[in-house]
């Protein structure tokens, strides 16, 4: 049977996914790896946001968070390290009708990629940002990271780190045109999802530090605030996160905070115990640097090729006749 291309054209708008549409492979983390809550909960909310996977990107650098683009069915882009946002903006650039994903750690992302964090923040482009915060690095095993504790004895520091963690909470509110933070743990499924929903939801650079477990190199750094729902400090507003009543019954520590108020956000970012989870800042009202520079606009065929052509003919080694005899000239 044939269809016109309007039909074939609503069939694809109301196509529906399930859960599996999204699911691409077997993660490889280990068992009890908090990167495993973090692609539950993000394979989830495409899948009840109903994320076409053909409009939706996911965009890391390296680590064991970066595996992330292997285990979604979607477009995705494995980069290299700490250069994850800038391979997403200029996807964003270059295709703002996109759902855009960054997944990166707290060594690709608050160390070698530290300068692309700040400037993505100031960009504000449309994205949403995942920072899986396991304090170490994973991957090549066991080196301690810009936001390892004070202490922490890892690899590169066998007599324990000599400074104090980077925070990238506060960092992040401290950089002009912020708009969007916020702070999850991967053993509260049910708020992880809310969080990173809600940073879905935002327009902008919505920046989401997932404190995450390292059962290889770091299996009891979150042990006191696993086992005590005390330690955990739950922000909860109207305009923010809204607990639920049995999540009430377990953490009953709350705080009823405004994300429009950035002073207080700053200073609840600075508590380490508790950990304070929930949205801490979020202004709707910051424009988004693809809007201000009137990104994808509608490109001809013509003028793309001709663009390819002037770009290509740059290398061109073209033959040219004089005397009599043949030269080659590079344009």
């Amino acid at each position: 049977m044939t269809i016109t291309a309007t039909g074939c054209l609503l069939r694809m708008y109301e196509e529906h996914h399930e859960l599996e549409d999204y699911q691409s492979g077997v993660p490889r983390w280990c068992t009890g790896c908090g990167d495993n809550a973090i692609l539950a909960a993000v394979q989830r909310l495409c899948r009840d946001e109903d994320l076409r996977p053909e409009k939706t990107v996911f965009v890391s650098g390296i680590g064991c968070s970066s595996r992330f683009p292997h285990y979604m069915k979607t477009y995705g882009f494995h980069g290299i390290h700490g250069r994850a946002l800038p391979v997403a903006e200029g996807i964003k650039m270059a295709r703002p009708d996109l759902h855009v994903f960054v997944n990166t750690g707290d060594g690709d992302c608050c160390s070698i990629g530290a300068a692309h964090w700040i400037h993505g923040i100031r960009y504000n482009m449309n994205m949403t940002v995942l920072l899986h915060d396991n304090q170490i690095y994973g991957l090549t095993k066991m080196q301690a990271s810009p936001t390892s504790p004070i202490g922490t004895k890892s690899n590169t520091t066998p007599r324990g780190s000599y400074l104090e963690a980077l925070n990238p909470l506060s960092v992040t509110l401290g950089v002009q045109n912020v708009s969007f933070v916020a702070q999850a743990v991967d053993w509260i499924p049910e708020v992880l999802y809310d969080i990173i929903a809600a940073a879905f939801h935002h327009k902008g650079f919505s920046f989401v530090r997932i404190m995450q477990r390292c059962p290889e190199w770091l299996p009891v750094l979150f042990e006191p605030w696993l086992h005590d729902p005390q330690k955990i400090l739950l922000l909860n507003h109207e305009r923010g996160l809204k607990v639920s009543p049995n999540l009430a019954k377990i953490y009953k520590n709350q705080q009823v905070h405004d994300p429009a108020n950035i002073d207080r956000a700053r200073e609840i970012a600075s508590s380490v115990d508790p950990i304070p989870v929930g949205i801490l800042y979020r202004n709707p009202d910051v424009p988004c640097y693809e809007d201000v520079r009137h990104a994808g606009q509608l490109r001809t065929t013509e003028l793309i090729k001709t663009g390819l052509e002037a770009e290509l003919d740059k290398f061109t080694i073209w033959p040219q006749k004089a005397d009599g005899k043949i030269r080659s000239v590079r344009v």
